[in-house]
């Protein structure tokens, strides 16, 4: 395993040239965020992940966090050293807004922010990202008196957050949630039940943690339409601010996993002493519409993984790649070995691995820039377009980014070979910790359906023909770019079309008969989301076109890096979503021939 080093120099190229960062400066909630004061913000934060948190990775993953008789939880050695500096740098700060002492500045930056974290350590990020789903919740659904208590030392770091979903009958169905809330008659909730798979349930980084957890209460209705949401601390806090009592909650067990072993994923037992405190945030029986409200940032973060994964493990795989020396080169005389850079195929999947973490890192942060938009635009036809953007392409930044992260993690770990097979790499953590981003947030098949079922549909279709109507209209500007870009355009013009069949069919036949809709909807989420990374990297490409004109060296030799990188995606991988067409428009079928409720195991 090697040291992260963050790929500023392409972050800074997408922030600049594909999603206008200094668009959002003539904004006035982001006034103060121009564009040298975001990138040295990102400079910065990049140079402190590298440093300070990039050495957790490997440590963090061989010790794992442990759990003692009495329900601490100890992270690896550093994490905390690691934590305290990172809170004091004020890192945590950054997107939230100012009235709760957050910074202010846009979603945009702090995805870009969150991406170097994550690669650095996707153990150590995940504690901060539950704390802003938290953060989130409570900004736009708690009670003045609920922000004054708890969001201050939420939004500096100071305390940390959680979200309690899962339990052992209700995974992705929260509408069997058991866990029971009752009035205690003094305005708080006593709160019991179990709940699983809680990330940093319990920890040793901060002072305090502040759950947030899924309950019924008494005569609740069923399903999903009865269930609130409350917030339950580790400890009660006081009137001036200060810790008081242990709330009645505990650790039981941490999960032994296939991957990021550092981050402690809980069991967690609220009121075997009679019911933990718990503060109801908003009205009763709608703690599902209030976790909808963050679930786009939330997903967004979990597809910003698997870019993180991937560039890290991209990182590893160049780096060994240059080293190891093997074989021959094809058509050169016997005689010394040449790195096995050499080799057509190891580049073939050097060039895959690169090609698609600037696809993911297009994706996502046009994403991350709509957010803003759409809460801060000054024009309402804007902000519900961006709105719109935010909807369709939600499920695609969390399901596409994290399916294609888990690949380049193996491909890196094929070029390696043997010896990637050997933990010591590193090559193999990538693959095991980039597992569980297509799992959880919403499995990735979920997020399939969320997109043919909810988002395709919006507007009678018009969202997604949209946008398929804008990559139309960059064919004349391939065109004008001239031989270069003939194959990228080619290449695209396909792609459209693929894409445009696949959402015609789901549109006509395919919601008149939900299965056979359904059938397609992961092949169409993995066939959109090719086309849109090969659109975004089209735009990319006509860009570094037109800076090359006049840039030299080391500018020079990364804009025709920019250019060939797109070309490689649109002729190399492209191509896969004409081929992803008969899956879709298959119908349910070809899954229903093998009775599969009845077969036979042996």
């Amino acid at each position: 395993m090697t040291d992260y080093v963050p790929p500023l120099r392409d972050i800074r190229f997408v922030l600049d040239q594909l999603v206008d960062i200094g668009g959002l400066a003539k904004l006035e909630a982001y006034h103060h965020a121009d564009p040298e004061t975001a990138f040295g913000l990102i400079e910065e934060s990049g140079r402190f992940m590298a440093e300070v948190v990039g050495p957790l990775n490997r440590v963090g993953d061989v010790a794992g966090s442990t759990l003692d008789g009495d329900g601490k939880v100890t992270t690896p050695r550093g994490f905390t050293e690691a934590y305290r500096r990172y809170v004091a740098a004020g890192w945590a700060a950054v997107p939230f807004p100012p009235e709760f002492g957050g910074g202010g500045f846009p979603w945009l930056i702090a995805v870009a922010m969150q991406e170097m974290m994550t690669s650095a350590c996707m153990a150590f990020s995940l504690c901060p990202l539950l704390t802003q789903g938290a953060i989130d919740m409570l900004v736009q659904h708690g009670s003045p008196a609920q922000q004054a208590t708890f969001l201050e030392k939420m939004v500096s770091g100071e305390w940390t957050g959680t979200m309690n979903l899962t339990e052992p009958q209700a995974g992705s169905d929260l509408g069997a949630v058991r866990t029971k809330a009752v009035p205690a008659g003094d305005g708080t909730w006593r709160i019991t039940g179990q709940k699983i798979f809680i990330t940093y349930g319990e920890h040793d980084l901060a002072d305090n943690i502040i759950h947030l957890v899924l309950a019924r209460v008494p005569e609740a209705p069923p399903g999903t339409k009865g269930i609130s949401c409350f917030i339950v601390p580790k400890y009660l806090v006081n009137e001036d601010g200060s810790l008081g009592a242990r709330n009645d909650l505990r650790c039981v067990s941490v999960e032994h996993k296939l991957g990021v072993h550092a981050s402690p994923t809980c069991v967690m037992s609220y009121g075997d002493a009679g019911g933990a405190v718990g503060y109801l945030v908003g009205e009763t029986n709608q703690g599902m519409r209030y976790m909808f409200t963050m679930m786009n940032t939330a997903r967004l973060s979990v597809g910003l993984q698997g870019l993180s994964i991937a560039e890290r493990a991209y990182q590893d795989a160049l780096r060994y790649a240059q080293e190891r020396r093997q074989g021959r080169a094809a058509g050169s005389p016997a005689g010394e070995q040449p790195p096995i850079v050499e080799h057509p195929d190891v580049r073939r999947m050097l060039l895959t691995m690169k090609a698609y973490i600037e696809a993911m890192r297009a994706v996502l942060y046009t994403n991350a820039v709509s957010i803003d938009l759409a809460r801060y635009h000054h024009d309402p036809a804007e902000r519900e377009a961006r709105r719109e953007l935010v909807e369709l392409l939600t499920p695609i930044s969390k399901a596409w980014c994290t399916d294609v992260g888990f690949d380049v993690a193996s491909i890196g770990l094929q070029v390696h070979g043997g010896i990637g097979y050997v933990e010591e790499t590193g090559a193999a953590q990538y693959l095991r910790d980039g597992r569980i981003p297509p799992i959880y947030e919403g499995t990735n098949g979920i997020q399939a359906i969320d997109l043919i079922a909810r988002k395709v549909p919006m507007r009678g279709g018009g969202v997604v023909t949209d946008l398929l109507t804008q990559m139309d209209l960059l064919d004349r500007e391939l065109a004008a770019a001239g031989p270069e870009l003939a194959g990228m355009r080619a290449a695209l013009a396909n792609g459209v079309s693929a894409a445009r069949e696949a959402t015609d069919w789901l549109l006509s036949r395919g919601l008149a008969e939900p299965s056979d809709a359904l059938a397609g909807a992961t092949p169409y989420l993995r066939l959109l989301g090719l086309v849109i990374g090969g659109w975004l990297l089209a735009r990319s490409a006509l860009a570094a076109s037109r800076l090359l004109r006049s840039a030299d060296g080391s500018d020079a030799v990364f804009l025709r890096e920019k250019i060939d990188t797109a070309c490689f995606y649109t002729e190399q991988l492209l191509p896969q979503a004409a081929g992803l067409l008969p899956a879709v428009i298959a119908g349910a079928g070809p899954l229903y021939r093998v009775d599969l409720s009845t077969a036979a195991l042996g």
